[in-house]
Order: structure tokens, then sequence, then C-alpha cells
């Protein structure tokens, strides 16, 4: 089944933002954003039919920044849509000073979504913004469809990629959350009340009262559930916590790859480690951390651990849901923040990375910018973003172009060993001198007939236990 429905394109000039003031006609106009259709083409109706996509309208508040931003933010959510399964027949940006209290979109222009959604054929609106629900109430009952919001987009996506037993409910505990203040009741049909309120028959001797709705009932049990799901949760970070606190007893730096979704981290990660992790061209792939173990070409070894990525208007309750996987960064010694070079606007990418560290307390680590998928990115692009970031690596994770670069600056990142030691070891202490190569760094080897001679930079734990070998 083919939809022929030609969406016209209705061009907004950009406003004077100096002036305060958005031209009427601007703020009260819906503006159609082209290429965004992921149609099918070429398909029986019984083959539709089998695929059960979603037919999705999608549409957005621009209320700063250039048509380019507002654009390439209703990319991202038709890139959100796809990764869900949904298919996007249409998008839509309506220009305003502020999203519509009681609509999200302005209450005239209700009607032309309305429209879009019968002449796509669409069943399902996805609006770019976290809707109150009121406003998802009131689109629902105008346009007659079902009404998402891009947080919702985005913990459905969650919840189909989280494969470990913490990742899952990490994912249940954030979708609860959202959805709690947005129950609400669907008439007297799903009442529970247990009788009448005073003497009237109602049910019978001990069920009279206010009784119970399906409403109430409905928030007490996951109220219930999230108190559980935090229960666990916390149980199974002091496990996390133990696993890194060993991690750190042992003197081995650890580094976080953090970045926005999708711009390559496990492919750098596979690159770097051969860690074999799932590599997928789809946002939000990897929900479940990896740990890898790794070597610097002087010999010391280090971690490298692959994180959940971010985006734009990450959702609170992810944030807060995945909090003790999003810590890994935040005791890392070292963050290497993966930007995707090939992305229309890395820039963004990379604030809203720094806006998420931030809120996890890992912005004040030290960070090595990496921009990847150099291979996809254009001369003009590549030249631009050296000049904003001098000190980046310029990578490509599918060609292996500038690996030998980015690992040279990962080694000369990591922490120094602090105490500097001339020892002599005997022949039968090769486990010395493996724990001071894998751990320190040496600086300095003469075999004598007494044993091995070293000059070392270990840290302070292994310098007391080498304190009796001392030269």
């Amino acid at each position: 089944m083919r939809n022929t429905y030609q969406a016209p394109v209705l061009e907004v000039d950009e406003p004077d933002v100096t002036s305060g003031e958005l031209e009427l006609e601007e703020r009260h106009s819906l503006r159609r954003v082209a290429g965004l259709s992921t149609e099918l083409t070429d398909i029986t109706e019984v083959e539709y039919r089998q695929l059960r996509l979603e037919r999705v309208v999608l549409v957005g508040v621009w209320t700063e920044g250039s048509v380019e931003d507002a654009d390439n933010s209703l990319t991202e959510l038709a890139a959100l849509a796809e990764t869900a399964g949904s298919q996007v027949l249409e998008g839509l940006i309506q220009r305003r000073s502020r999203p519509d209290t009681a609509t999200f979109i302005g209450r005239g222009k209700v009607e032309e979504l309305r429209d879009a959604v019968i002449a796509t054929g669409a069943d399902t609106v996805i609006c770019d913004g976290e809707l109150s629900p009121s406003q998802l109430r009131n689109l629902e009952q105008q346009t007659k469809v079902k009404v998402v919001d891009r947080t919702a987009l985005i913990l459905d996506i969650f919840a189909q990629h989280a494969k470990s037993k913490e990742g899952k409910a990490q994912v249940e505990l954030a979708q609860l959350q959202y959805l709690l203040p947005r129950l609400r009741g669907w008439g007297d049909s799903l009442s529970r009340q247990g009788g009448g309120a005073g003497g009237g028959s109602g049910g019978g001797v001990g069920t009279r009262g206010p009784g119970e709705t399906k409403l109430e009932t409905d928030r007490r049990r996951i109220n219930q559930r999230i108190a559980k799901l935090r229960r666990e949760i916390k149980a199974m970070r002091t496990v996390r916590q133990t696993k890194r606190s060993r991690r750190q007893s042992s003197g081995v730096p650890a580094v976080a790859i953090a970045g926005y979704t999708n711009a390559g981290k496990s492919s750098l990660l596979n690159r770097l480690t051969q860690a074999g992790v799932l590599v997928e061209d789809a946002l939000f792939a990897t929900l479940d951390p990896t740990t890898r173990r790794t070597a610097a070409e002087d010999g010391r070894v280090y971690t490298l651990s692959d994180t959940v990525g971010f985006v734009r208007h990450l959702p609170h309750q992810i944030v807060e849901a995945f909090r003790s996987t999003l810590e890994e960064v935040s005791y890392a010694d070292l963050v290497v923040h993966v930007v995707d070079g090939a992305h229309p606007d890395p820039e963004g990418q990379v604030s809203a990375v720094r806006e998420v560290l931030a809120e996890v307390s890992a912005d004040a680590i030290p960070e090595l910018l990496v921009i990847n998928k150099m291979d996809a990115a254009d001369e003009e692009t590549v030249l631009r973003l050296k000049r904003a970031w001098p000190d980046a690596v310029f990578v490509s994770a599918r060609s292996g172009a500038g690996i030998a670069e980015l690992q040279q600056a990962i080694a000369e990142r990591l922490p120094k060993p602090a105490v500097d030691l001339r020892v002599l070891l005997p022949y039968d202490r090769g486990d010395l001198i493996a724990r001071i190569h894998r751990t320190g760094q040496v600086l300095h080897t003469l075999h004598v007939e007494e044993g091995t001679e070293m000059r070392i930079l270990v840290d302070e734990r292994l310098a007391n236990e080498l304190e009796s070998f001392r030269h």
C-alpha cells in the first residue's frame, strides 16, 4: 500500500531575534520539515498488515535558535521514532514564543494537525518535548489518535534495548516515575468503589464507605513497585561499588567512554580492546556498560568502560534511574568524550553531553575529545572542528584512522604514579616486577648478579610493599 500524499513545504524566514517579538504569521504557522518521510514503498496491503508499524506524525514547537536547530531537533526525533519501530510520515514545526499550555501547539493549529493525521493515515502523534498530563489529554481528545511525547518515546527505546537485570530495573523505574503523574480515570466502568456513603444498602456490612477507585488502586500499586525497584537498584549499586573499589585498590587507572548516542562509542571500545561489544546503527544500542582491560604502549594497564549514550533533553527520570550506571563516569580518571563528526550539529551534541556529565558530578574529570566518523565527514566540517577543538583527536573507528594517535593521547593523560624509587629485586620476585610493569612506570632497568636494579614510578601502596627492596 503506497501513500501518495505530498506535503506542501511552507518556508519560514528567520525572525529578528533582537526585537523580542516574533512575526505574527510565523508564530501561528505550522512549517513542514522536508525529507523526514521514511514511508515504505512498493509493498502490498498484506505485507503492510503483517508489519504493524505505528504510522506517526511528528510535531515540534520552535521557540529559540535558528531554523537549522529546529530542523535538527525534529530530524533527531524522527531517528528516535524509527529506532522505536515507527514509520515517520510527516514532520511539522510551529514557530511560537513558548509552547501552548493547553495543547502544546497553538489551539488553532490543532485542527491543521488533525488534517495532516487524516491525510497521511497516521495513528500516532509524537511531540518534540515533554508534555504535561493535561496537554496529552487535550491533544488526544482533539486529534482522535494516540499522542506520545519525546520522553515517553526515549523510555520506550530504553525498554526495548535493556538486557541486564539492572538495566531492566532502571528502565522500569524511569517509566513508572513518568507514568505516575499521568494516570487518569476512564469513567465509571473502571471504578472499584466498595459501597455508598452512609446508610444505603451498598455492598453490605463492612463495605460501605468511600471505597477505592481504579485510579487510586493503580497509583498505590505503582508507588509500591517504585519502592521495590529502588531497593533492588540500591542493592545492585552496592555490588557495582564493590567492583569499582576493587579496581581502584588494584591501582589500575579507569577510562570512561562517554558521548552522544550513536556517536560510535562501542565501535571505538571494540577497536581499542577487541571487546566484541554489540555495534548497531541505532540510538541507545548500548544500555548496559561494558568494562575491558587494555594496555598503553609503555605496558601500563588501564580499564575502558563503555557507557549509555546521551541525547538532548535526556529525560530526568532516565538520569535519575541510571545514576548508578552513569556514576561509573564520575569515578574515572579520564573521560574519552566521543563526538559524531559527521553529524549536522556536533557542537550541540558536545553541549548536551557535558550537561549530563555535570548532573552526575563528572564535569571536573579530565576530558579528551575524540571526533569520530572522520571518514564520513566532509573536508569543510573537519577544518571547522579542528579550529573549534584544536586539542581533540580525529579518528575513524570503522577504518582505524587515527587510532594510534588516540592510544598515545590516552596514555599521556593517564594519571602518573607519584613515588620515585630505586629498587633491587631478586630474580625469584617476578611477581613484583610484573606488578610494577602493570601499574607503574619503569624508567631504567639493569640486570646485576643479585637481581634486577630498577628505577620506577609507582603509587604509594606499591611503594610501601617495595620498601624492603629499596636500593
